[in-house]
């Protein structure tokens, strides 16, 4: 589930390993990651509240990951699509940034996951014999885990959608190639996506025997492709004219996705109205997108994809310390204990994002720059 920083979209060392003109920051779309991010943490914490009843809006958290999807598509296309329609587009520079941007988190929740597993066993505690499937090991070291390779969700579930990401990331050029074919018609470009996921939601149960959001380490990465699609048509919409009250649709749309997902509609008609979402805020100014485009809305945003990978082992942990600290009989705890276990998500998260996600980005980024400068003459005759 990682989606694109926008602001560091937008950056000197990114246009260095892939020549592209400085797109627009769209610091909406930055903010609504966050957003995103905490349905999916409010999804996955719920169960471990001491209550009775879950709201239904929060039994559809998971589509949390969807609305990153769509964005992703979006984002990519925003910063890349024009550099691919004039062939200034190079691949191996574009997926060095996307593994610059997704491994290092990747690697230190999934080491973290692992050190749990062991120090569990050790400690005699009962923890799913899952977490430490070291089948799965090494379709997790390639993010391939969500491409049928894995046979669990094994360490760090949540980064099944990672490794959907990398799968859309692979195949960008085939999504740049037909948006870039269709930038002149939006319009149907959105409407052959909107078919496309409705069919793929459609007939995918028919297929699997599971609807296709529940598809995570069994086929998460033909999850992301209606998603990731429409993000790319959307992007067109935005492209050719951003469209008139952008504010007003991302409301309605916001509302949309509220009722859709409350009265559980079809979750296909949920993903639709966040696809409207991310075009409204696509389409606004900054300067009138209030919270949206502030320097808090936009930090949160920021460190969202910390926020969505350590979700799990900051649960993990403190769900169960705070269980034995309390003498519970079971991981359910008291709301105010609850609330507390919440709020270490976005601290542990901002630690990571400081500590690793960050510098290690911006170091391998340094060395693909470094790689890329060109040889001095005498070397250049060796």
């Amino acid at each position: 589930m990682t989606g694109l920083i926008v602001s560091e979209a937008c950056s000197g060392s990114l246009r260095a390993m892939t020549p592209v003109a400085t797109p627009a920051d769209l610091r909406p779309l930055t903010s609504l990651r966050f957003i995103a991010a905490a349905w999916v943490v409010l999804f996955t914490a719920w169960p471990h509240l001491d209550v009775s009843f879950i709201p239904n809006a929060v039994t559809k958290g998971y589509l949390g990951v969807e609305t990153f999807f769509v964005l992703s598509g979006f984002i990519l296309s925003h910063v890349y699509l024009e550099a691919f329609g004039e062939k200034r587009y190079g691949h191996g520079g574009f997926l060095w940034a996307r593994i610059a941007r997704v491994y290092p988190m990747h690697l230190l929740t999934l080491f973290a996951m692992m050190a749990l597993g062991i120090a569990a066993g050790v400690a005699g505690l009962s923890v799913s014999e899952s977490l430490t499937d070291w089948r799965s090991l090494p379709a997790h070291l390639t993010m391939t885990h969500a491409w049928g390779f894995a046979p669990s969700a094994a360490f760090n579930h949540p980064s099944w959608s990672i490794s959907a990401e990398w799968f859309a990331y692979l195949t960008f050029p085939a999504y740049a190639f037909v948006a870039w074919r269709l930038r002149d018609r939006p319009w149907i470009a959105v409407l052959l996506t909107a078919v496309l996921a409705l069919m793929l939601y459609a007939a995918f149960p028919l297929w699997s025997g599971f609807s296709l959001t529940e598809a995570t380490f069994r086929w998460g990465a033909l999850r992301i492709v209606p998603c990731f699609a429409l993000g790319c048509a959307l992007y067109l919409v935005r492209r050719k004219a951003p469209i008139r009250h952008g504010g007003r649709v991302a409301l309605i749309a916001a509302l949309g996705m509220i009722v859709s997902a409350s009265l559980l509609w079809w979750d296909a008609i949920t993903v639709l109205f966040a696809g409207a979402l991310i075009l409204g805020l696509g389409s606004m100014d900054n300067h009138r997108a209030g919270v949206l485009a502030s320097p808090v809305g936009v930090y949160l945003g920021e460190i969202s994809y910390s926020i969505y990978m350590v979700c799990a082992p900051v649960i993990l942990v403190v769900t169960n310390l705070a269980a034995k600290l309390l003498g519970a009989d079971s991981d359910r705890l008291h709301i105010i204990v609850w609330l507390g276990v919440v709020a270490a998500i976005p601290v542990a998260a901002m630690g990571s994002y400081h500590l690793v996600e960050r510098p290690a980005r911006q170091a391998l980024r340094r060395i693909k720059i470094k790689n890329d400068k060109p040889a001095p003459a005498a070397e250049a005759r060796t």
